[in-house]
């Protein structure tokens, strides 16, 4: 098997080595330096997600990437995920295809719902709307792609009728994937568009969402597609040894956790529930051999096409961000590809 392996981040407000706060601009910064670094050591992807809440320092993860894009020669660049349903498709299109021609072809779009509601009042839209305004802006969107005039008709915005959008991608298509997080209807539509499939394995084992790979694949076979991708992206951090990954993670890892678990009615997270999600579950964690072992696992369950690890989980500080990207890039990334040709 073949597999591309991606790092994905949220931007989190991190600490300095000695514990204090990080500035929201240093860490913008500091994540440009991390997929440089990326780019450097030979990884495939970086996502970058979108959030407007302060635990988080991206809000606009296109200007971003627009950056990346200058400083980087290799890596594909995209989101993890774009939060469609308060954004205007046309304008993601229009964004991404400008990335694209910064980067020399190397943009991505991840679309999904969010798992977070903030940017709905910050932008006035009414959650009641929050399926309708996904439905109807994927539908457009995937008919951008096909980048020639568009002629479109729904209840959220005023019709198009023969509109042209502006740049074109030099490819004649943009890479685009749509994000789920566990709804069989959300893979059927995935199918249904023919877009590549991420999942979102946020917790417990990967094995479960076997049955939404092969709901995804079954969908593309019955309608006469083409197979198309399907990736997952988990959370983990690799070091030097596996105990010193777990112990370098967990702080963060709870404060991140705890924080939104006060927002959700989640009981705080124990050190119990931390070693048993790295045991049984999805936190990829510990040496670059364990992590590597735990990946390829993954990837033979699921019959990936890529994995992405989200390396940023809560406060770590950047040092340790960068250690996680060289070892995942420089050790556990060729380890995972020896592991799936031994098969």
């Amino acid at each position: 098997m073949t597999v591309e392996l991606g790092l994905d981040t949220f931007g989190d407000m991190t600490v300095r080595d000695d514990g204090t706060p990080e500035t929201a601009a240093q860490v913008i910064r500091n994540l440009v330096d991390q997929g440089v670094l990326a780019d450097q050591v030979g990884v495939d992807f970086l996502g970058v997600g979108e959030h407007h809440r302060p635990d988080f320092a991206v809000s606009a993860p296109d200007v971003v990437l627009a950056g990346l894009a200058t400083r980087t020669g290799r890596i594909r660049l995209g989101t993890a995920v774009t939060v469609l349903s308060s954004d205007d498709p046309i304008r993601v299109f229009e964004r991404f295809s400008t990335i694209d021609a910064l980067s020399g072809g190397r943009a991505e779009v991840v679309l999904g719902r969010g798992s977070f509601t903030e940017s709905f009042p910050l932008f006035g839209y009414d959650l009641r709307d929050y399926d309708t305004l996904f439905s109807e802006k994927l539908d457009l969107f995937v008919q951008l792609l096909d980048e020639g005039p568009v002629s479109w008709q729904g209840s959220i915005r005023p019709p198009l009728v023969e509109q042209e959008v502006w740049p074109r991608t030099e490819s004649g298509r943009l890479t685009t994937w749509i994000a789920v997080g566990g709804s069989p209807q959300s893979v059927v539509r995935a199918a249904s568009y023919q877009i590549p499939l991420m999942l979102a394995v946020i917790g417990g084992p990967a094995a479960r969402f076997a049955p939404f790979a092969e709901l995804y694949r079954r969908v593309l076979e019955e309608a006469g597609a083409d197979r198309l991708p399907v990736a997952v992206h988990s959370p983990g951090h690799v070091a030097q040894t596996d105990e010193l990954a777990r112990e370098q993670l967990y702080p963060h890892f709870k404060a991140n956790r705890d924080r939104i678990g006060a927002e959700r009615g989640w009981g705080p997270v124990g050190l119990d529930e931390y070693h048993g999600e790295i045991t049984h579950g999805s936190l990829y964690v510990g040496s670059p051999e364990t992590v590597a072992r735990k990946i390829a696992a993954t990837v033979r369950t699921l019959g990936l096409d890529r994995f992405d690890l989200k390396y940023a989980n809560g406060p770590m500080p950047h040092s340790q961000l960068m250690r996680s990207i060289e070892l995942y890039g420089t050790q556990v990334a060729p380890r995972v590809r020896e592991l799936l040709a031994e098969d």
